[in-house]
């Protein structure tokens, strides 16, 4: 995706996987790419209707959960954009977890029972449910690695304020809860997700993208039970399959490594599951957008025209 110049454009940031481009100071242009990141790296090859899938997956939900918290989205004028509030970000993701999986499960086999200051209990096996969901925050880095970090030092290093984290917390359990519900009805369990959230004219909002593949992880619910049993890995649709490919063949983003070779038919694969699980969330058959850079521009800048 070529960088475009907007009408009134004051800013231009290109992130892992969005270009967010700031107009009048007020409003946000994120276009979601193809590219892909896994352990805060982009990868060399993109995944075609990626973007798409993360962006239309996106706006799906945030406009179903518009009645928990406010969120920064105004409209989405192509199935790989969407045109926004800008908000002052909190430094700081905020993870909520239903299962014992992922960064969570790997913390855990190491023998560690309190992340983020949140207690895991003993006697799991990997991807047990939690007793309730936990919040295990980290620092969102500009570059590098996010790290963990614990309620307390957020507020000892003034991320939010106690009130603010209240709010935050608060919000993040309940779009959790929704986004829970809505996957049961389509037979998938959210088994974890991150929020992020800004403040705008002083009120704590949400932002970015909720309940997508690259910031959450499903399984099917269909066999859950009988698999966890049995002592066998889940089914799941998430990103997570892309991170277990990479660590297999040695790269976890640590310094030295070498990205191994992506080739076509991985790619492919990557991006069927992407769209599976467009679908699968949605429930709506996936249509591949078919519109050049030019048509996206237009769409974007007639947009931009209407929202004055």
């Amino acid at each position: 995706m070529a960088q475009f110049q907007f009408p009134n454009q004051t800013g231009f940031y290109q992130g892992k996987v969005r270009d967010v481009y700031t107009i009048d100071n007020t409003r946000l242009v994120m276009i979601a790419s193809d590219r892909i990141s896994a352990f805060d790296v982009i990868l060399p090859r993109h995944i075609p209707y990626k973007g798409q899938v993360l962006n239309s997956i996106a706006a799906y939900m945030l406009d179903r959960t518009k009645d928990i918290c406010t969120n920064w989205l105004l409209i989405s004028p192509t199935p790989n954009s969407s045109i926004g509030y800008k908000c002052e970000p909190f430094k700081i993701e905020v993870v909520v977890r239903g299962n014992l999986c992922g960064h969570s499960w790997r913390t855990y086999s190491d023998g560690t029972r309190i992340l983020c200051g949140a207690l895991l209990p003993d006697g799991l096996k990997e991807s047990d449910y939690f007793p309730e969901p936990i919040i295990t925050p980290s620092t969102k880095a500009d570059t590098g690695h996010d790290e963990d970090i614990s309620e307390e030092d957020i507020l000892r290093q003034g991320l939010a304020a106690p009130d603010e984290w209240e709010t935050i917390k608060k919000y993040a359990l309940q779009l959790f809860a929704r986004g829970k519900e809505m996957a049961l009805q389509q037979g998938l369990i959210l088994a974890d997700t991150k929020y992020e959230f800004g403040k705008r004219n002083g009120e704590v909002v949400l932002m970015d993208e909720i309940h997508t593949p690259d910031s959450s992880r499903y399984f099917y619910a269909d066999g859950f039970n009988e698999r966890q049993a049995a002592g066998e890995k889940q089914k799941q649709l998430s990103k997570e399959f892309v991170r277990e490919w990479l660590i297999q063949n040695e790269f976890m983003g640590k310094e030295g490594q070498t990205v191994p070779d992506m080739g076509d038919e991985w790619v492919e694969t990557i991006s069927n599951k992407y769209i599976e699980l467009y679908e699968k969330l949605t429930g709506v058959p996936f249509k591949p957008m078919e519109m050049e850079e030019e048509e996206v521009y237009g769409k974007i800048v007639e947009a931009l025209g209407e929202l004055k």
